[in-house]
Parts: C-alpha cells; sequence; structure tokens
C-alpha cells in the first residue's frame, strides 16, 4: 500500500512540473511575440546579421599644413573650401615663421604638406631629402613694407626717415629664422642704414608678431609683408621698400617625404595651384609667379 501511494504522488509532482514547465514556455513565447511586435522588428538571419554595419561611414584624414604665419587668412579661407570640397579630408594648419617650421621638420614634427615665405627653407629640406625636388614649386610672391600705427603723423617715406629722433623702435622679425627679417636686414644693409638702425631695432619670432608690435604702439615702425599691412587697420604702409635690395620673397610649396597621407597631400598641393585658390591668394595681395 505504502509503495501505491509513493508511486501515485510521484507521478502528481511530476504532472504538475511538466505543466508549470508548459506554462513559463508559452509566457515566455508571448513576450518575446509581443516585444518584437512593440518595436516592429522580426528576428535577424544570419545572413542579416553579418550585413549590418557593414558600410560604416569614411573615416576622415587628417593633413597637418606647416605654412608661414603671414599665409594665415588666406589659408583659412581655402581651409574652408577645401574642406567643403572634400569632406574626407581635414586640415590642421601649423602657422609659424618658415625657419622655425623648417626646424620642426628636420626635427620629425608630424607634417604633411610645407609652404614657406622663403626659398632657401625649402631648398634646405631638399637637400636633407626630406621633401623631393619634383614635389614643391613657387607657388606665390610677397613684398615688404614698412608700416606705421594708423594715427602716427610722421613723414615716413624711405628707410632714411626711420633715423629720426621720433622713431624710437623699429620692429622686424629675427633675420635668422623669419624671412621677412631676412628681407628687411637685406635691404637695409644695401641702403647703408642697417648700422644706423640696429641700436633702434626689437625683433619678432614671426611676422604676425612685428605687424602686432607696430599696432600696439610697441614700435614706432615694422616691416612687414603687403600682405599683412593689409590685413589690419590700425596701421598704415609707410613705403614700399624696393623689390631691388632683397632677394625676391617667393613662397614655395611641397610635400613632405615621410607624410602617411600622401594621395590627400598631393590632392591639397594640387589644389593650392588652382586658379579658384590663386584668385583667393591675390584677393589677400600675393603676386601670383608668371
Amino acid at each position: 500500500m505504502k509503495k501505491s501511494i509513493g508511486y501515485v504522488l510521484g507521478s502528481m509532482s511530476l504532472g504538475l512540473a511538466l505543466v508549470l514547465a508548459g506554462c513559463g514556455a508559452s509566457t515566455d513565447s508571448k513576450d518575446t511575440s509581443t516585444a518584437m511586435e512593440q518595436t516592429g522588428t522580426t528576428p535577424a538571419t544570419s545572413g542579416e546579421s553579418s550585413t549590418a554595419g557593414a558600410t560604416d561611414p569614411q573615416e576622415k584624414v587628417e593633413l597637418t599644413i606647416s605654412a608661414a604665419a603671414s599665409l594665415t587668412d588666406a589659408m583659412k579661407e581655402i581651409e574652408t573650401n577645401f574642406e567643403a570640397a572634400n569632406p574626407n579630408v581635414e586640415l590642421n594648419f601649423n602657422f609659424g615663421a618658415s625657419g622655425a617650421l623648417q626646424q620642426q621638420i628636420e626635427q620629425g614634427a608630424p607634417a604633411d604638406v610645407f609652404v614657406s615665405a622663403a626659398t632657401k627653407n625649402m631648398n634646405a629640406l631638399v637637400d636633407e631629402k626630406l621633401i623631393a625636388s619634383g614635389d614643391q614649386t613657387n607657388l606665390l610672391q610677397n613684398s615688404l613694407v614698412a608700416i606705421i600705427p594708423a594715427d602716427r603723423s610722421d613723414t615716413v617715406t624711405s628707410e632714411k626717415d626711420l633715423t629720426a629722433d621720433s622713431i624710437k623702435t623699429v620692429a622686424i622679425g629675427i633675420p635668422e629664422s623669419v624671412p621677412a627679417g631676412t628681407y628687411a636686414k637685406e635691404a637695409l644693409t644695401n641702403a647703408k642704414m642697417w648700422d644706423q638702425l640696429e641700436g633702434k631695432l626689437v625683433q619678432g619670432k614671426d611676422v604676425r608678431q612685428v605687424l602686432q608690435y607696430v599696432e600696439t604702439g610697441n614700435a614706432d615702425a615694422g616691416f612687414v609683408y603687403k600682405t599683412d599691412a593689409l590685413t589690419s587697420d590700425q596701421v598704415k604702409i609707410a613705403f614700399e621698400v624696393d623689390k631691388n635690395s632683397y632677394t625676391p620673397a617667393n613662397y614655395p610649396v611641397g610635400i613632405i617625404e615621410g607624410t602617411k597621407h600622401r594621395t590627400e597631400a598631393e590632392q591639397f598641393y594640387t589644389y593650392l595651384q588652382t586658379p579658384e585658390v590663386l584668385d583667393v591668394f591675390a584677393k589677400y595681395g600675393f603676386s601670383i609667379p608668371k
């Protein structure tokens, strides 16, 4: 009798377990179905799963452009135009004195394209095989001018006028690293005025700092490129320096040999030489070599 009762109770327990399991499975199935109906999705097949996410957006390439400080304003406009036409490329500019930029490139600083304000800096990198001779060309020309504060009434029409007692300080770029400073020293030396003015000179780390010295009254006069003078209403051009008194202010552009983005660097290098871009440079006062 005991054995028979145990058998019956065991059978009832097993039956109850099966019923509960069935109810649970039904509930899970219903919940899954309801969730699918609410989200409007259906289970993905293995083929659909492998296809999902296969078309990622194109990754942007960042190009580093080391460029002379005097190119700042023109390059900002060119940057906007280039990136609009080439959304896969982002331009990062490193503006400074051409000599300082040359040294940075020599020391391995990241750079894809170099635009110098002097041929000598480009030639140095070509000689060191950091830029191939076939990957550089002369892009622009500039001219040297003397500037004074816009509200100054002095009559300054030549280098000799800078010796007047009313002119206490004259700003130039550091001749060893700033091309505009090199050209200024060359012009003053040829005009037999360097020795007379040397005691008045204050030196800037790049041509934009020289411009700032004159704008703020920290210098009574200064030598900058014509393009820099045209960007400011706080200074006026006193006179244009005789172009025969200094080496032509050429602006070569070149592709760095070690660039990791050769295709995009060549793309920007070519873009800078298009009529559309040369017109932008001309708008900012640059001359286009013939």
